[in-house]
């Protein structure tokens, strides 16, 4: 079995998708939202860390990133 993702461009590809998954060639699944998964790893720990915690240590990754190009 190979994984794929793929962007729908027209609705018209949508519709034949779903007639690959009616004649059970393919299978659909919806990638689960950022907000979701989050969610979901954080009521696995007991301090897991803020939203806003995240974000403050991706931008300081990207800062330190950006520096090191430049």
């Amino acid at each position: 079995m190979e994984t794929i993702s793929i962007e729908v461009r027209n609705p018209k590809a949508r519709n034949l998708l779903n007639d690959l998954v009616e004649l059970d060639l393919i299978a659909i699944n919806p990638r689960p939202s950022f907000a979701k998964l989050l969610s979901k790893l954080r009521s696995s720990e007991q301090q897991a860390p803020t939203l806003e915690e995240i974000t403050a240590e991706v931008e300081a990754v990207r800062a330190a990133r950006y520096v090191k190009q430049a």
